[in-house]
């Protein structure tokens, strides 16, 4: 199997590094836009900026050029851009013949879309899906046991896949219920920012407990307005990738939370992890999605408002505190 992943962060690098892929002889190629990093990469063996530290497997190979010429010749292809890019990303790879699966997380910033949604737009013709699930990059990279999510409504998508990176240290479920995994991987970045707040304001375990559960809530009110199977959130792409990215210490969007509560202004705590925290930009948009879906999400109303400024660190989960009491549901 040749497998062609198009973009070099550390996310498209790590999935390109990986060993069950290796393993099992399958030809990997990774794509960088630049290609003067591209052959800096090839030359060093390695991703310094996103991953440093962690050497390629012998037969990656790092190629610039025409990624549309590269994906012609593929057996799968990755999107490993941002979510901000998968549009264009699509538009280009619309009649592509291989499947194809991103791995960005979110909702479209203009829109409000979930990537499958904007797939529909664009290229409704591809044999498209999602690879979700509880994962840091380095982890991955470094082999580390990790469990992933193959979304797709098409079983090719799935099977590509799962034969694609199962492996012993990477295991890979497949799933129908994209619009649920693509749900539970937008909102879980925007609920760690708001236990990563709620731990810099060392206000307990058991506050953390209780984001983190009312939190899962919020996820899944909302996955199911859009169509989304309950049991999906109770998965890896719903609880697993919520308790990892909200208690993880590789977790940026966590770490966006830590430095608020410390008093650092957003743009300080943006600056200073040196990558994007995909809750950031991600917060606007799924409350939007949420009131339009008529979905009640007071903890993301709280992170969004505090980003945006309306709110400060310390109030915010006073302001979460002081509702009204009302009975527990999901």
């Amino acid at each position: 199997m040749k497998i062609v992943v198009l973009g070099a962060g550390a996310w498209g690098t790590a999935m390109a590094m990986s060993g069950a892929a290796h393993a099992a002889g399958h030809q990997v190629v990774l794509w960088a836009r630049d290609a003067a990093q591209a052959a800096a990469m090839q030359t060093a063996r390695s991703n310094q900026r996103y991953l440093p530290g962690l050497s390629f497997p012998p037969r990656l190979q790092v190629q610039a050029g025409d990624a549309l010429a590269l994906a012609a010749g593929a057996d799968l292809v990755i999107i490993g851009t941002p979510m901000a890019a998968l549009r264009g990303m699509l538009q280009r790879l619309r009649d592509t013949g291989a499947p194809v699966a991103w791995l960005c997380k979110g909702f479209e910033a203009d829109t409000g879309l979930m990537a499958h949604e904007v797939c529909a737009e664009v290229a409704p013709q591809l044999a498209s899906g999602a690879l979700s699930g509880p994962s840091f990059a380095q982890e991955v990279a470094r082999g580390q046991p990790t469990a992933l999510v193959a979304a797709s409504r098409h079983a090719s998508v799935r099977d590509a896949l799962v034969a694609a990176f199962h492996g012993p240290a990477l295991r890979v479920y497949a799933s129908e219920d994209i619009a649920g995994v693509e749900v539970g991987g937008a909102v879980k970045n925007v609920l760690a920012i708001a236990t990563g707040l709620c731990d810099g304001l060392q206000l307990g375990l058991n506050a953390r407990a209780a984001l983190i559960t009312r939190g899962l809530a919020e996820m899944t009110r909302l996955g199911l307005t859009l169509g989304a199977r309950p049991d999906t959130f109770m998965g890896l792409s719903g609880l697993g990738d919520l308790v990892l990215t909200a208690t993880g210490d590789l977790s940026r969007n966590r770490r966006v939370g830590l430095l608020l509560a410390e008093g650092k202004s957003l743009q300080q705590a943006v600056d200073s992890l040196g990558h994007v925290a995909e809750g950031v930009y991600s917060a606007r948009t799924v409350v939007q999605r949420a009131r339009a879906a008529g979905v009640e999400m007071p903890i993301a109303e709280c992170v969004l408002a505090l980003l945006e400024g309306r709110l400060r660190a310390a109030d915010a989960v006073a302001t979460l505190m002081e509702r009204e009491p009302t009975v527990e549901r999901h």
